[in-house]
């Protein structure tokens, strides 16, 4: 769906400089919205980057990347624990009709003693393993993929949509969520403005957050040029993890 436009719709919300200073970035699969051109020439070729698994890893190190690292069922780094945890990219009909190309994703919980645990969804939809992870990690926050991104030739989303968020909420109604994935890609439905109305309808507006502080829809730029840089690469400082 719209895949003739170029991503990114809108533009950063900050210099690409500070979105860089980080310990490491986490790929959480290779889609083009997420690991593209313009992040494979801006992440630094030393920087350690987290991949799903050995085939992903492989392609981001023929890729001129040193220090690739597989996420697993645990990891440690800079004394956070990063536990790898399943998705699905769609719904049966979606892999039905696209098959292959929608492939196997990712998410990752963060744990340190003294932060507050994180989980990253990654591009999935509400399914088991979304409930498991809120289940048995109990996370404080959890960044969610919310823009119900849809391929052409199929009603279904392939990724979480307003009913799959108040899913979470409804699983983990103290979790504050993160909505991230939304106007700045080309295939998405769900605006920020859809959203935020949504969840005031439902009851859990003071659990959403937006990552770029929840500006008016008004003062977003629709289609914009962007700069190049992919926006979805999922990139942490693990020093700065939410107390």
């Amino acid at each position: 769906m719209n895949s003739e436009e170029r991503n990114p719709f809108v533009h950063l919300p900050f210099p690409i400089e500070d979105i860089l200073d980080v310990d490491a970035v986490i790929v959480t699969h290779l889609h083009e919205d997420h690991w593209d051109e313009a992040a494979r020439n801006l992440v630094p070729k030393n920087l350690p980057l987290f991949a799903q698994n050995d085939a992903d890893a492989r392609t981001i190190r023929s890729q001129g990347f040193t220090d690739v690292r597989v996420l697993g069922d645990t990891l440690q780094f800079n004394g956070v624990q990063l536990i790898k945890t399943g998705g699905r990219h769609g719904t049966d009909a979606a892999y039905a009709v696209a098959g292959a190309p929608l492939g196997e994703v990712c998410g990752v919980v963060f744990k340190h003693p003294d932060m507050k645990t994180v989980y990253l969804a990654g591009d999935t939809i509400w399914d088991d393993n979304v409930a498991g992870v809120l289940a048995a990690h109990k996370p404080e926050i959890a960044i969610l993929n919310t823009g119900d991104a849809k391929i052409v030739g199929l009603d279904d989303g392939i990724i979480m949509g307003t009913a799959d968020v108040l899913s979470v909420h409804k699983a983990a109604p103290e979790t504050i969520l993160i909505a991230s994935h939304m106007e700045a890609v080309n295939h998405c439905t769900v605006m920020r403005a859809q959203l935020r109305a949504f969840a005031r309808t439902e009851g859990f507006a003071t659990q959403l957050r937006f990552r770029d502080g929840t500006p008016p829809a008004s003062h977003i730029r629709p289609r914009g040029p962007g700069n190049g840089a992919s926006s979805k690469t999922h990139n942490m400082s693990f020093e700065q993890l939410p107390a």
